[in-house]
């Protein structure tokens, strides 16, 4: 249970998802049963007939920076490909480069309309510190010039439509440099249609980080070092989910970023409280989920920190059966690929 090997898998590369589906509740939707280890699969805008009167669905109202830029150095005339990671004051953010060898401290980097950054130093984790110069708002830049930073398992470029479908349709508060990806199935519509139902939507925010992507590299499980991640849980969002779970109606957590939001507030008696800050909560089996109830979530990459967390909400054994099923049944994985629900 804790050798990182024992959580890969098999996986033929043409089921890794390059594109969205034609419509967002249309992909598919694996249903994972925990008491018995059932597997059903159905299209995922029959979701709605898992929940019920007075469940509450926790979304990720984070929004996906075009946190993707190309430049040119100054010193050397290199092509600079930089990805922001976090901003650390105004104008001040950590980013990774590459090539990275092509860089080094005080060297300036030139984009569009005379936009600079400079290096200033280098993390620990050999990511960079850079300060921008730009007379127009950073932001403003970035939405004009910056590409959405599609996954490294999608092999091609960003295009136009990515910068709307590689985004939840309540996506609000920018600061994510991947996209929350169980919410990308969800339409308007599709929430409506629960509200009417009489589902409490409640959003908390986790921004994503680069960090979500990276394998883990150790042996063991628990000797992995988790990377940290911004989130914030407002008082109204666990007043919402405390009701629910006092009243024993069911938490529904659209995603690992909400799961772990989640179980980064929670009270051993089940309850969350208000917070935020940055968590670096590492879930994996073993772990007692206090919160959720019910996960919806994409297919994840092997031995990976996210693989980890949906094999602790259920087991090891249940999520390699339900993921050879997904394989046998040619599902769409990882980011743009089909989703699962957990019960």
């Amino acid at each position: 249970m804790y050798e990182v090997s024992d959580y890969d898998y098999e996986l033929p590369r043409e089921l890794i998802a390059q594109k969205p589906t034609g419509v967002r509740d249309q992909s598919r939707l694996l249903v994972l049963n925990r008491d018995g280890g059932d597997v059903n699969i159905i299209n995922f805008k029959d979701i709605k007939n898992f929940f019920s009167e007075g469940d509450v669905l926790v979304l990720n109202e984070t929004k996906v920076l075009p946190a993707r830029l190309y430049g040119i150095s100054q010193r050397n005339s290199a092509e600079i490909e930089l990805l922001l990671l976090k901003e650390v004051s105004e104008n001040v953010w950590e980013v990774m480069i590459r090539p990275g060898r092509k860089v080094r401290c005080g060297d300036r980097i030139v984009f569009e309309e005379g936009v600079t950054c400079c290096i200033q130093k280098i993390t620990e984790e050999g990511n960079r510190i850079a300060l921008f110069e730009t007379e127009m708002n950073f932001f403003e830049f970035i939405e004009k010039y910056g590409h959405i930073p599609l996954p490294p398992y999608i092999e091609r470029k960003d295009d136009i439509e990515d910068k709307s479908r590689y985004q939840t349709v309540y996506a609000k508060i920018p600061g994510a440099v991947a996209a929350p990806t169980a919410g990308l199935h969800f339409t308007n519509e599709l929430l409506d249609e629960l509200k009417g139902r009489g589902v409490e939507i409640v959003y908390i925010l986790l921004h994503v980080g680069a960090g979500t992507f990276k394998p883990i590299k150790t042996d063991r499980v628990t000797d992995h070092k988790m990377h940290k991640e911004f989130f914030n849980v407002s008082e109204e969002a666990a007043e919402k989910i405390n009701e629910a779970r006092r009243n024993g109606n069911k938490i529904f957590a659209v995603g690992t970023t909400v799961a772990r939001a989640l179980e980064s507030v929670a009270e051993d008696s089940g309850l969350v409280k208000p917070g935020s800050g940055e968590t670096e909560i590492f879930i994996y089996p073993g772990y007692r989920f206090k919160v959720i109830d019910r996960m919806i979530t994409n297919f994840h990459l092997p031995k990976s920190t996210l693989i980890l967390l949906v094999s602790a909400f259920s087991s090891i054994e249940m999520i390699k059966k339900a993921y050879i099923t997904a394989v046998n049944e040619r599902m769409r994985f990882f980011s743009y690929g089909d989703a699962m629900l957990i019960i």
